[in-house]
């Protein structure tokens, strides 16, 4: 089955230090390159918030992840007030406008009949909206509808009682969402995207509580296979792992190795060993989805790099995830070249490398053929 989502091109609007930035084709595995404050893990973030069509819990765990969620401190200060300056990070130079040219749009570029490029119908738009609620009573006076009605501009002049919202819309489907409530994302929109199909592995690993989860979803399948072939990179003698205590919190990962008659913690056996089983079980858990990966080369010697691109190359076809990940390493984009350019290897992949040219943020794209000339001849590609 074909990704339900994959991205074929991607452009990005007035998402954070991204006002506009388009990737005119992106393939199955996607490596994303450039210096500090170029946008990398801003790409990321952006690609997450389209996969799972805008989820708020997600965007406002991203936001708090940088620092940014600006809870009400001051006694008389509204919850409407601190939303909007938490949500204002998203946008660029934290511009609160509420023009459809002020919006945040995240998706892939299509052709119309008269040949302009415009954002394809599954892309996904946020924006700060003015708007009032309208009800409809029936004849006791019970309310029977209610909906959010947008004002346009200078419209809200006439109206006394017009609240400030974020709308998010997916094509033609919109919801706004409520500002006035300490947690705005508890009971409103969860997004329309399939987040079980979809993992994001920040430049830290991912807790053992969300391991524990993954693996449990993989046990007694074939893909715990995948996950032991994986480790052996790290530990060739490993024959099975396990998660075991009775607090989620608090389960911990163990490895049984051939030449040994017990278990071991794995935390026990370094860092690679305990990165290589996040970005497997976040892999095998993202079918037909995306797997996002921010700093690849964390806790992974130079050394086994390449035998991991290998794998990850085999089962995002085999599982159709389509992969993006960023980083600084040389040793990781060398090994990402000789597994793409490998005459055993069918599938395709891309280097993008991004550059921060007086705050505007371009793309240069490497096909395989152009990543490989430019690794052989020493060209500087980060």
């Amino acid at each position: 089955m074909a990704i339900q989502n994959m991205l074929d091109s991607l452009n990005i609007q007035n998402y954070r230090n991204l006002r506009k930035l388009r990737i005119n084709s992106l393939e199955r595995v996607n490596l994303i390159i450039g210096k500090n404050n170029t946008g990398k893990s801003t790409i990321l973030e952006a690609i997450a918030i389209y996969a799972t069509k805008g989820d708020l819990a997600l965007i406002f765990q991203l936001l708090g992840e940088r620092g940014e969620d600006f809870k009400r401190r001051e006694a008389n200060q509204d919850y409407t007030e601190s939303n909007i300056l938490t949500l204002s990070s998203l946008f660029t130079d934290r511009q609160v406008g509420f023009e459809r040219n002020n919006a945040i749009s995240i998706g892939s570029v299509e052709n119309t009949i008269f040949g302009e490029e415009r954002s394809s119908d599954n892309s996904i738009s946020l924006r700060f909206v003015q708007y009032f609620d309208e009800t409809q009573r029936d004849n006791q006076g019970v309310i029977i509808t209610r909906k959010r009605t947008v004002l346009q501009s200078g419209e809200e002049k006439q109206v006394a009682n017009f609240k400030v919202g974020l709308e998010i819309r997916v094509d033609k489907n919109s919801n706004i969402l409520s500002l006035d409530d300490s947690r705005p994302y508890r009971y409103s929109f969860r997004g329309l995207g399939n987040n079980e199909s979809f993992q994001f592995i920040r430049t830290r690993n991912i807790d053992r509580e969300i391991n524990g989860k993954l693996w449990d979803n993989i046990t007694l399948t074939e893909k715990e296979k995948y996950v032991i072939e994986a480790l052996k990179i790290i530990e060739p003698q490993t024959e099975r792992i396990a998660f075991i205590g009775e607090n989620p919190k608090e389960r911990m990962a163990v490895i049984k190795l051939a030449n040994a008659p017990g278990v071991l913690p794995l935390r026990s056996m370094g860092d690679g060993i305990n990165r290589v089983l996040t970005i497997i079980l976040a892999l095998v858990n993202s079918d037909n989805g995306f797997l996002l990966i921010d700093e690849f080369e964390n806790g992974l010697h130079h050394t086994v790099q390449e035998q991991l691109w290998r794998i990850i190359f085999n089962l995002a076809e085999e599982l159709k995830v389509q992969i993006f990940v960023t980083t600084h390493s040389e040793d990781c984009i060398t090994g990402f070249e000789n597994i793409l350019n490998n005459p055993d290897n069918t599938m395709k992949g891309k280097l993008i490398r991004l550059e921060n040219i007086n705050d505007i943020i371009r793309q240069v794209e490497f096909s395989a053929e152009e990543l490989k000339i430019a690794i052989d001849q020493n060209i500087e590609t980060r």
